[in-house]
């Protein structure tokens, strides 16, 4: 019974990390910029955050889904200003210089920064709810093995998905060389701090609409 739920939250952690938004570009930026650990860790706290949200949804922790969902213009407006905060870092940044400059206090600023901005997206808590309940997931919350299993599930699920995605970006990187990666930057800022401005955009349409 506990391989099975773990395997349906592995499963489930997959579809959530799955489509390509932000927290992907910037962890192939990151793996393009400064090596495939960058990437790997980073993608290792938007897993964290994941997991988060997953043991929220089918434990049913009210306080804490209801200020995701009372608050989350909010937590919206904290995601856009830090995803254009790091698409202004990733156009300015240069692959030369960073490549050698990591270590464990970068590392675990890229984990906290993934896990912070993954954590700022509300629509990450609803599609866990919402797939938890279309599976009949949530009956686990009566059972803390079960989701110790599920949980445990989201978090190697959604694992999977960002330390396939860095080691292919480290691929290229090897192909690539760094000498030819300062427009990749250029790019990867102007798509992330897309993402931030189109968030920011949204919320301004939605206040003045009153949506």
């Amino acid at each position: 019974m506990g391989g099975n739920i773990f395997l349906k939250g592995l499963v489930v952690g997959l579809l959530v990390a799955t489509p390509v938004g932000p927290i992907a570009v910037l962890c192939i930026q990151r793996t393009l910029n400064r090596g495939r650990i960058h990437g790997i860790v980073s993608g290792l706290g938007a897993a964290a955050a994941d997991a988060f949200y997953g043991f929220v949804a089918v434990f049913g922790l009210t306080f804490i889904s209801s200020f995701v969902i009372k608050e989350q213009r909010w937590l919206r407006l904290a995601g856009g200003i830090l995803l254009c905060y790091m698409g202004v870092r990733a156009f300015l940044s240069k692959p030369v210089q960073r490549a050698a400059s990591g270590n464990g206090t970068n590392y675990m600023r890229d984990f906290i920064s993934a896990f912070f901005l993954t954590l700022a997206n509300p629509a990450t808590f609803i599609a866990f709810a919402a797939i938890f309940a279309g599976l009949g997931l949530a009956e686990a919350d009566a059972h803390y093995s079960s989701v110790g299993s599920l949980v445990a599930g989201v978090f190697v699920g959604s694992a999977i998905w960002w330390l396939t995605l860095s080691s292919a970006a480290g691929g290229f990187l090897e192909k690539l060389g760094y000498g030819k990666l300062t427009w990749l930057n250029k790019v990867a800022g102007i798509i992330i701090a897309g993402f931030g401005l189109f968030v920011l955009l949204s919320l301004i349409w939605a206040r003045w609409t009153g949506l």
